[in-house]
């Protein structure tokens, strides 16, 4: 459903989807009271997303949108879809959490916003800490994450978990399991044991979601190239990067041999399959970070902390900036690869996009992004285009 300004946009249209559990497309007249559309997209933190709408005194937004924020309905969701060329993506598939009135001078100019999280903030409405059942022997954290995804199929939600590099099954009479807190909260507290990230990504087809579990993806086919300074070429409207070589730290895991007690002090380098590097200078890490209490660990699960700790090595390069979609031609995703050209030998090249803010309004569409990688110089010989 086209709501955002043919003219001028190249065919971008936003499509509205609401409802309790399973939404369905909004009528017009939601539609024509939409203004502005802002959503955010990190990638490690739960998506949000922030409407804003005309409020009238015989709209039909005081039912859809201010009670459900107020409790009546326990879960409205919320699923927007941008459309540009003809291909369809959705942004968000969240739920509403909040809602707030701002008066105007007349009923015409009185905005409501109204503001929620992605599928996350389901799994952190209950707490099953400490209830019967959170046990869970002999179970390695792949198994806990899809045991814990499964009951969230009523929502589309389709776990993608990737094995972990050394698989740790806990001995029950040495340690069980037992989940502490949310959902939401154990299951990233597995992913950081193991050097993982957990989050739930939309689409591809409204309705579905995939729920991640696994290690950043800083591998596979770039998005199209970030142009700056290229004259007619620039599809960018702002983009700079800044340097810290001080980011960098080696973290030392000690592990206790089992017959004499002594400790083993162990580096582990940030580079792996874990965080492949895509530049091609990086200096080395300036200062070694001892990892507390690893000695009482097995060594199995002494080496998966030390290589999570490892994987959060700070990046030494970082870039901001802004575009437009119409002249870029796509949305820019977060959490995958993009190619970067005309900034200069130094940071050209492939970058991890960590984060994606979309900003739509009647007639402009608008995204500010943040990247990431390790090191100076492309560890290509020529960015794809």
């Amino acid at each position: 459903m086209a709501i955002f300004g043919q003219r001028g946009l190249g065919g971008v249209h936003l499509t509205l989807m609401v409802g309790p559990v399973v939404p369905i497309p909004v009528p017009q007249i939601v539609l024509d009271a939409l203004t502005q559309v802002e959503v955010v997209q990190p990638d490690e933190a739960a998506g949000a997303f922030t409407l804003q709408f005309t409020l009238s005194v015989q709209s039909p937004l005081h039912t859809l949108f201010l009670l459900s924020g107020g409790g009546v309905v326990p879960l409205l969701r919320v699923i927007l879809i941008a459309t540009i060329n003809g291909m369809p993506q959705v942004l968000i598939d969240g739920v509403v959490n909040r809602t707030t009135v701002a008066p105007g001078s007349d009923q015409r100019h009185t905005s409501l916003h109204v503001m929620g999280d992605d599928l996350t903030a389901v799994m952190q409405k209950l707490e099953f800490s400490g209830l019967p059942g959170t046990p869970y022997p002999a179970m390695p954290a792949e198994a806990i994450v899809a045991l814990l995804l499964a009951k969230y199929a009523f929502l589309g939600v389709v776990p993608l978990i990737i094995p972990s590099i050394a698989i740790d099954v806990p001995i029950p009479t040495d340690r069980i399991p037992t989940q502490q807190g949310s959902d939401l909260e154990y299951i990233r507290m597995l992913a950081e044991r193991v050097g993982y990230v957990f989050y739930i990504e939309p689409g591809p087809a409204p309705g579905m979601s995939t729920a991640y579990w696994g290690p950043k993806i800083k591998v596979g086919v770039p998005q199209p190239a970030l142009n700056a300074d290229m004259d007619a070429g620039s599809n960018v409207e702002s983009l700079n990067f800044s340097y810290n070589g001080d980011a960098r730290s080696l973290p030392l895991v000690y592990i206790q041999n089992q017959q004499t007690k002594v400790p083993l002090p162990l580096p582990i380098p940030d580079i792996g399959p874990l965080n492949p590097p895509l530049g091609l200078i990086d200096p080395p890490p300036q200062r070694l970070r001892p990892l507390p209490e690893t000695a009482k660990y097995s060594p199995t699960r002494a080496m998966l902390l030390g290589m999570a700790e490892a994987a959060k090595s700070a990046d030494t390069v970082t870039g901001q900036g802004s575009l437009d979609v119409t002249r870029y031609g796509q949305i820019l995703k977060s959490r995958q690869l993009v190619g970067v050209r005309g900034v200069g030998p130094a940071f050209d090249g492939l970058h991890y996009v960590t984060e994606v803010r979309h900003s739509i309004k009647r007639g402009e569409y608008k995204q500010s992004f943040s990247l990431s990688r390790k090191g100076l110089i492309s560890t290509l010989p020529l960015v794809p285009p």
